[in-house]
């Protein structure tokens, strides 16, 4: 993550690098993953008859997976929602995003997408609503609905479980500072991509979910975070951190001294090309 504007010709670092997609099995929000969106029944019949939800997908993906589970063609269950008339809290004024509660859902032969979609958001509200997570969101200042939406950030941003409450501590000690939260995730997210890339020009984009140019949180949460995310962002760990980047896997660097992280960031931009170089050189060889 840098905050310096760069020519538009170079590419700017996500927030935390992401050199890494997936570290140890965990799924960070938004991009390619091993881990299925359906599973298939033990009889290997072809109609699955669960649902897996990862943690991080956006609301547009979960609608695609069902669509795809029950066999309708694109975009049923995205029409399905005002009939599917979900227990959402009033702040997200219809918009499920947060709420489709990340889990594995048995599919029933008279699975409908709104039945699903009711499923996810009732087991939500029950994950969000109860006393740890209300109570902690309180005590932070903020209610329920902001809660989400911070842990949304979070599920996208931090590398690894480890770091998740990290990654919420710098989200609150930008937010107490009047400075703007600067995710890419929330760039891609506006964009709806998935894209380890962001140029100058994204920076720039007119969107409420700007985080460069908009002040503080996002209007909406920005995928479905789990219950560690939850948890981070209503218990952040204890620090002064405003920057951090992944420079490498395993090697998240989180600072408050900004020439620090300048010079993390070097050492990233080193990583990536000393990799591209490796790759290109093992392609050759192949070729």
């Amino acid at each position: 993550m840098q905050t310096n504007t760069p020519p538009r010709s170079t590419i700017r670092l996500t927030r935390r690098g992401r050199i890494a997609l997936v570290v140890t099995g965990a799924v960070v929000a938004g991009t390619a993953v091993a881990v299925p969106l359906l599973t298939l029944g033990d009889d290997g019949e072809s109609r699955p008859t669960t649902l897996v939800i990862p943690e991080g997908r956006r609301a547009s993906q979960i609608y695609a997976a069902v669509d795809k589970a029950l066999a309708l063609p694109a975009g049923t269950t995205r029409k399905a929602l005002p009939k599917a008339k979900l227990q959402l809290p009033q702040e997200a004024e219809g918009n499920p995003e947060g709420y489709l509660f990340p889990a594995t859902y048995p599919l029933e032969e008279k699975a409908t997408p709104e039945k699903l979609l009711s499923t996810m958001v009732d087991t939500a509200n029950k994950k969000f609503n109860g006393a740890p997570v209300a109570a902690g969101a309180q005590r932070n200042a903020m209610n329920v609905y902001q809660a989400v939406t911070i842990a949304s950030i979070v599920q996208a941003e931090a590398a690894t479980g480890a770091d998740m409450g990290k990654v919420a501590r710098v989200i609150f000690n930008r937010l107490e500072r009047g400075m703007p939260l600067q995710m890419d995730s929330t760039i891609n997210y506006a964009l709806n991509r998935s894209s380890l890339r962001t140029t100058a020009a994204d920076l720039k984009i007119d969107s409420p979910y700007n985080s460069y140019e908009r002040m503080g949180l996002p209007p909406t949460p920005i995928d479905n975070p789990g219950e560690d995310a939850v948890r981070a962002a209503i218990n952040p760990t204890p620090g002064d951190w405003l920057y951090f980047v992944t420079v490498k896997p395993g090697d998240t660097r989180f600072t408050a001294d900004y020439q620090e992280h300048q010079r993390n960031v070097a050492e990233f931009n080193a990583e990536q090309k000393k990799a591209a170089e490796q790759k290109k050189a093992a392609e050759q060889e192949k070729g």
